[in-house]
């Protein structure tokens, strides 16, 4: 029995010595990343090996030995890391066994250190990892710590040997957990708070890469992918040391903390590093495992029948043409034999292009040899190349994968030098699900399903591809990338009035969706302002579908089938504008029949009417239907605190308001005319129930008379609203949009949403003594953006100083 040769001194191997010597070393600046954690290891490995020989010796155990397993045995030891030790034996003395087992765990236990432990024999060893998967990858790193090496060095070449023998039934069964754990935990390289062990491209995914290694199956990608795993590591290193727990979940709240721990300048050059590291594993990943199912389905066809249509000669593979110098071979987009890429320049986006249009990846080996031969594309590119991105983008979602395989080479930022400014930048904001370059690819992937719906579905694309690209500098993102899109374009050979189209598009991408969810279009200026901005109406085409592609590739809150009627039509109201109509008057403008008829009710009762339409739900992106949609109209006779009543009794009512619009309609009396107020709201129910009319009307009276203080019963509402742990809001800004209206002082209202909101604007507004005309909220996941057009009591816009005065005491009265 060979055991191993380790000498300690009593100051050292006692628990109170270890725990100094790990104390020291993690408070070691100096040492951090493998070094630190290999100390760690080692300096674990001392200690227990000391408690192993003395316990060994007091209880007599022979033909026994301490294993490291999983990330211990790797090596791998960050501050928090859990220990996982296995102690094997031969089985002949089981009580000694067990009294050695306690005297090794207790010690660990009493440092608080978290261990994850088992006692068996060699054989109860392979048996429970032929059983338990993760349990044979664990063993498959098993290092021996103390004791008998001949014995862990047996189990070693054993479970190897078990693992390669098993790798057709087991490899398959570790694909399908490490997909299962990504559809739980989400992609590593998107996420604002990432599991770096669990998410897809995370630590995980390198250990099961290793053992596909093991298994001699089929290997990793090795480039870059030490790295990776390396800065993945140093993270949880920092993550554990910043926050003295042991946790794998980037929190936003830590993520500051964590970049001073690395010395990096900021969270966003933090999550940057990350999301770099985890496309890195994630591509890694997507080429082992297709390469493990190439050679699985090989092997599954029976060698004599292979040799049978062979001749007795090697089958070669079928080779089967797809674009000039491109050919699918075995389910992957190859080059074809004759193909010189370095004489052809437009063979990396022709590759690219045919492998997304047939929805099939292209190898690796393609790839790389593509980005290391072909030479650069001259300026302006020619026809072809501009067709073939052209087709690469409008392949739908089969563009996702070929974009990543070109971008891991290097070939996208060649392309499209201005790509690396926006590579695997994060977006802090909870409406979006992407980093901004994968958004990017979503919105062309979105626009792809609308190129029916305009003229020229080659700017769409374009434009897609590049409307945010000017988030990776200073400024304003739209005027910056427009002047990045103009670059771009004429880069890619467009001519100068096609050039234009683009930098237009990418410099108003915004404009519709804002206009039509906080601007009044009743108000001849706002549809007027947005033809102007557009110029034409075959830019007006490609604008509204860029709009809805930027929208459904933000995430779910971007987009609904109210938003897009609101888009819808502002689009009508501005392609009339550019046909050479004139937009209506709204005060020239008849009431509804229908609001006719309320106020007309109203004004004979003295009190609020209500109606209710309800619209049903839409089935969203995701599949999931959108909240139950309710127009709501209100007439009741022209008085003050309309606004904040409405509102509050809506937040009482879990109702959240979408837009609204407030004018007054005069009815004719024995007395002359008398104004009735008419309110035309969509609101959405928060949890899809519907609305009691009879309630919200008897609610409205109690308010308006007095007798329902709604504002406390909102304010306790306020006090148990649950806030999202970690997350400080910024302040509330209220500003005079300049322009705005010819008719009406625009104050536009950005703040955190909350219940009563909307009634705590109104309140603040009814103090400052002034009408509102229309209301128009929007809100995108925690943020509302809110628009209200109000005038002075003679009904005419405010002067300057009037309109400053009164977005700053909203504001403070929302602080």
């Amino acid at each position: 029995m060979t055991s191993l040769d380790v000498t300690h001194g009593t100051e050292d191997s006692g628990p109170g010595g270890y725990a100094a010597a790990r104390l020291r070393l993690l408070s070691e600046k100096e040492r951090s990343g493998p070094s630190r954690r290999a100390s760690l290891a080692r300096l674990t490995d001392d200690w227990l090996a000391g408690l192993y020989a003395a316990a060994a010796a007091d209880t007599g155990v022979r033909g026994a030995a301490l294993v490291a397993v999983g990330g211990y045995g790797r090596g791998e030891l960050s501050p928090r890391s859990d220990l996982d030790l296995l102690l094997l034996h031969d089985g002949n003395d089981p009580a000694a066994v067990a009294a050695l087992a306690d005297r090794i765990w207790y010690p660990v236990w009493d440092l608080g250190l978290a261990l994850d432990h088992s006692v068996r024999t060699p054989a109860e060893a392979r048996g429970t990892a032929a059983e338990d998967l993760k349990v044979q990858l664990g063993l498959l790193d098993a290092r021996p710590v103390a004791g008998d090496l001949g014995l862990v060095a047996a189990l070693r070449t054993s479970v190897l040997a078990d693992w390669r023998n098993q790798a057709p039934r087991r490899l398959p069964e570790l694909d399908a957990l490490c997909r299962e754990r990504a559809e739980r935990q989400g992609e590593l390289q998107y996420l604002l708070e990432p599991d770096l062990k669990e998410a897809r491209g995370g630590l995980r995914d390198v250990t099961a890469l290793g053992a596909v290694a093991a298994s001699w199956l089929a290997d990793a990608p090795r480039e870059g992918l030490a790295e990776a795993r390396r800065v993945l590591l140093d993270v949880r290193d920092a993550l554990h040391l910043s926050t003295g727990r042991a946790t794998d979940r980037l929190a936003l709240q830590e993520q500051d903390q964590v970049a001073a721990e690395l010395g990096l300048l900021d969270a966003d050059a933090l999550l940057r590093q990350v999301y770099e590291a985890a496309r890195t594993v994630s591509y890694a990943g997507d080429v082992t495992w297709r390469e493990v199912g190439r050679v699985l389905r090989s092997r599954a066809v029976r060698p004599r029948l292979r040799a049978m249509l062979s001749g007795g000669r090697a089958p070669q593979p079928e080779r089967t043409p797809l674009a000039e110098g491109v050919v699918e071979q075995e389910g992957e987009v190859v080059l074809a034999r004759t193909a010189r890429p370095d004489r052809d320049p437009v063979l990396p986006l022709r590759a690219a292009a045919a492998a997304a249009q047939a929805g099939l990846p292209v190898s690796r080996y393609a790839v790389r040899r593509l980005a290391q031969a072909a030479p650069p594309l001259p300026v302006p590119w020619p026809a072809e190349a501009r067709e073939q991105l052209v087709t690469l983008l409008g392949a739908g979602e089969a563009t996702v994968p070929v974009w990543e395989a070109l971008e891991a080479e290097g070939i996208v930022t060649r392309l499209v030098p201005d790509w690396e400014r926006v590579r695997c930048r994060p977006q802090r904001n909870a409406v979006h699900t992407w980093t901004v370059d994968r958004h990017l690819v979503e919105t062309a992937v979105k626009a792809s399903a609308l190129t029916r719906r305009v003229g020229r579905p080659d700017l769409l694309l374009v434009a897609a591809l590049l409307h945010d690209i000017g988030k990776g500098w200073p400024g304003d993102h739209s005027e910056v990338g427009e002047t990045i899109a103009r670059d771009i374009a004429a880069r890619i050979g467009f001519d100068r009035a096609d050039v234009g189209v683009v930098a237009t598009l990418v410099r108003q991408h915004l404009l519709l969706v804002e206009t039509a969810t906080r601007r009044d279009l009743d108000d001849p200026a706002t549809v007027e302002s947005v033809a102007k901005a557009v110029g034409s109406a075959s830019t007006l085409e490609l604008l509204h579908a860029l709009t809805e592609a930027d929208a459904l590739a933000t995430g779910p809150a971007a987009w609904s089938s109210w938003r897009g009627s609101l888009v819808a039509d502002l689009v009508r109201r501005a392609a009339a504008v550019l046909a050479g109509d004139t937009p209506a008057d709204p005060e020239q403008a008849a009431p509804s029949a229908e609001q006719e008829r309320l106020a007309m009710e109203a004004l004979r009762t003295g009190e609020p009417v209500l109606a209710l339409h309800t619209e049903p739900p839409a089935p969203a992106e995701d599949g999931e239907p959108e909240p139950v949609g309710v127009e709501l109209l209100i007439a009741l006779p022209d008085q003050q605190g309309v606004l904040p009543a409405v509102a509050g009794v809506l937040a009482l009512h879990r109702l959240t308001v979408r837009a609204a619009d407030l004018r007054a309609v005069e009815l004719p009396t024995g007395a002359g005319e008398t104004s009735v107020l008419v309110l035309n709201w969509r609101v959405a129910a928060e949890y899809g129930s519907l609305p009691q009319a009879a309630r919200l009307r008897a609610d409205l009276v109690r308010v308006l008379d007095g007798s329902l203080d709604i504002r406390g019963r909102l304010a306790e509402r306020e006090a148990a609203y649950p806030r999202r742990r970690g997350i400080t809001a910024p302040p509330p800004r209220v500003t005079v949009a300049p322009a705005g209206s010819r008719l009406a002082t625009v104050i536009e209202v950005r703040a955190h949403d909350a219940p009563g909101l909307l009634h705590r604007i109104g309140r603040a507004l009814e103090g400052a003594a002034v009408r509102v005309r229309s209301a128009h909220v929007s809100t995108l996941g925690a943020n509302a953006v809110d628009a209200f057009y109000v005038t002075g009591t003679d009904g005419v816009p405010l002067g300057d100083t009037a309109a400053r005065a009164l977005a700053g005491s909203v504001e403070e009265a929302l602080r």
